[in-house]
């Protein structure tokens, strides 16, 4: 009877994608586009549970990624064709291919740095500290980076050296580079990178659960993690890019944010422990600042209310009824008032 039942074939490779654009009528439907919107869409979705989570206001961070998101996708696509400049320039390029986003070619880091300045815009118009922001959103970076990570398997790019392993992914011949043309798998080195993302935000929720981190510790552990692993990653990979000293640019890159992101984790932790308080104030969707301190990015200081002086008063024993020195204006300028003295209560 089993001789009976077809053999189950079990391909030696990651198949390469039959195609990458699907078109509803005029209108390409782009996987690569797709993947992207659907990175964003996932990593907001992460963000805002954290950031609501720590009694922030979802209408608050919506409003704040509205500025992240587009300031992010131009930064992705200007720190590409800075640094891979010969692709778009030079005889026989054609500059305009430079805003043909749709054909791959996003930077992570410029993605990072521009989104985070268009969040420190809106941050600084609503009044929001804006390394809690950064901190909520951190493991949402990383998983917007699993998910647009399958863009690249769409469009056949950004793959590593050839390799004969059971997870190797097939290359279409077409997309191959030269030199390579008589290899047909290569190390999935978006699947790579996408495995390894789902590690960092583990990690930067776990400790972040444990730690309470604040200050944008969180989104600096972010920053170590990705780093690390898209360091090995990266010299796996044969596209062409500009070199320094024998590394890749993006290898340079990765160990100098490393370094950066550590250092910027111990000095905080020793400066600013502690979590920020964004339950309250505009972050919270207050109309105003609970301090002016908010302006500057930071959560204000509390303090115990002072108690009145009519508390303090003595009071007659015809308290009943009270003379005119005591309702009018400026009187019993006699009576007996101790202030209180205000006593900071960190939120940390």
């Amino acid at each position: 009877m089993s001789s009976l039942l077809p053999a189950v074939i079990i391909p030696a490779f990651i198949p390469s994608p039959s195609q990458g654009v699907w078109h509803l009528g005029p209108l390409p439907l782009r996987a690569y586009a797709i993947c992207i919107l659907l990175g964003i869409f996932a990593g907001y979705w992460l963000g805002r549970k954290r950031w609501v989570a720590r009694g922030g206001s979802a209408e608050v961070l919506a409003d704040i990624i509205m500025w992240a998101v587009p300031f992010g996708l131009v930064g992705a696509r200007i720190y590409h064709v800075i640094t891979d400049a010969e692709l778009y320039f030079g005889a026989g390029k054609h500059p305009i291919d430079a805003l043909k986003i749709w054909h791959g070619g996003l930077g992570i880091w410029g993605a990072v740095a521009f989104g985070a300045l268009g969040a420190w815009i809106a941050c600084r118009r609503h009044k929001v500290p804006f390394l809690a922001v950064a901190d909520a959103m951190a493991p949402g970076i990383a998983l917007a980076q699993v998910i647009g990570r399958f863009g690249n398997y769409f469009n056949q790019e950004l793959f590593g050296k050839p390799t004969d392993l059971p997870w190797g992914l097939e290359i279409a011949p077409e997309h191959r580079p030269a030199g390579y043309m008589d290899f047909a798998t290569f190390h999935p080195t978006f699947l790579y990178e996408a495995i390894w993302n789902l590690g960092v935000i583990a990690l930067v929720i776990l400790v972040d659960r444990r730690y309470k981190l604040g200050h944008g510790r969180a989104f600096a552990l972010y920053v170590a993690g990705y780093t690390l692993g898209r360091a090995w990653i990266e010299n796996l990979r044969i596209d062409t890019v500009n070199e320094f000293a024998g590394l890749r640019l993006n290898v340079w890159v990765s160990m100098v944010m490393f370094v950066l992101a550590v250092a910027y984790f111990i000095i905080s932790l020793r400066l600013r422990p502690g979590q920020e308080d964004i339950s309250v104030g505009p972050a919270a969707g207050g109309d105003k600042p609970s301090d002016t301190a908010a302006d500057a990015g930071e959560p204000a200081d509390t303090a115990t209310e002072a108690p009145s002086s009519a508390e303090e008063e003595e009071v007659p024993a015809d308290a009943d009824q009270p003379s005119a020195d005591a309702t009018a204006p400026g009187g019993d300028k006699d009576a007996k008032v101790e202030a209180g003295s205000p006593t900071d209560r960190p939120r940390d």
